[in-house]
């Protein structure tokens, strides 16, 4: 069963290109899963595996390891996605996800930050005029004014930069590439890193990937998060301080500002409008605040 594993995540690393956050999550639920049937259940043949078993790990990890449904409803995508794998290549007969349903969840708004602390964190502090100075500011304004998610950042190749008609293109999840436009401002600041770049590491040759660490290589999923952690702090108190917070602020800044719903899903890459939409609600909160500060009958 191992082999069958093994083959399913090189199939969604490879030809799928899920993030690696993605391939990890997934490689440690199908792990979960597996000690479950053999262990508990005592089924050693994929093929054996019915719904009834199936139910039985999501109740055991719901009752003995205390997780959250949101949480439970990402080992579920995994396993939808193992059995359509598994149904594809013909490694079994029935697809016994097709009688697993999602345990309803409360939906939560996306925290972003405000224009005012965006502000405060791009044009207040001081990055530094060094390398690491300049690319971590480069890191946080690509990350805030494209939307695009860290695993998007990370994999940007020089040559994704179009200077001739200031575009950037990102290759994101699926494998399917999209097209950011890019100000000048923001141009100029890609630039500005290039040469800081090429005089710091002069004896390196030209770089595959646009951003890369403090040794000239590239970026981890890890990197990311500690550079844009530690300047979040600085500006806001919000529970969570991760890089996907900068698409959400993102997302709802254009939204706030004006801009079309259809144009905001094919900046960040939504395969659907249902995906984007969570951000209405953001609006529709600030419009409601503003309403009950503002109006004397509120």
């Amino acid at each position: 069963m191992e082999s069958i594993v093994e083959g399913f995540i090189s199939y969604i690393s490879k030809e799928k290109r899920f993030s690696r956050h993605t391939l990890t999550a997934y490689t440690k639920d199908l792990d979960q899963f597996i000690i479950h049937i053999h262990d508990n259940l005592e089924i050693k043949e994929i093929q054996d595996v019915d719904h009834h078993d199936i139910r039985s790990w999501i109740i055991s990890i719901l009752e003995d390891d205390k997780l959250q449904p949101i949480s439970v409803n990402r080992k579920i995508s995994c396993l939808r996605s193992f059995y359509k794998y598994l149904i594809r290549n013909e490694i079994v007969g029935k697809n016994p996800m097709l009688r697993i349903t999602s345990l309803k969840t409360k939906k939560k708004l996306p925290l972003f930050l405000e224009q005012s602390q965006m502000q405060s964190l791009l044009d207040g502090l001081e990055f530094g005029d060094d390398f690491a100075g300049v690319r971590d500011k480069l890191i946080v304004e690509l990350l805030y004014c494209t939307g695009m998610r860290r695993a998007e950042l990370i994999g940007l190749k020089t040559t994704d930069v179009n200077r001739s008609k200031n575009e950037l293109k990102v290759l994101g999840k699926r494998n399917k590439e999209r097209i950011i436009p890019l100000s000048a401002n923001m141009m100029a600041v890609i630039e500005a890193y290039e040469l800081l770049l090429a005089d710091t590491f002069p004896h390196m040759s030209r770089q595959e990937f646009l951003l890369v660490n403090d040794n000239c290589g590239q970026m981890t999923d890890g990197f990311v998060y500690r550079k844009v952690n530690r300047y979040l702090r600085l500006v806001t108190t919000i529970e969570k301080k991760s890089p996907h917070i900068l698409r959400h602020t993102f997302a709802t800044h254009m939204l706030n500002n004006g801009a079309d719903l259809n144009a905001i899903k094919e900046l960040l890459g939504h395969a659907n409008l249902s995906a984007t939409q969570v951000y209405t609600h953001n609006s529709i909160e600030k419009l409601t605040q503003i309403y009950k500060q503002a109006h004397p009958r509120a």
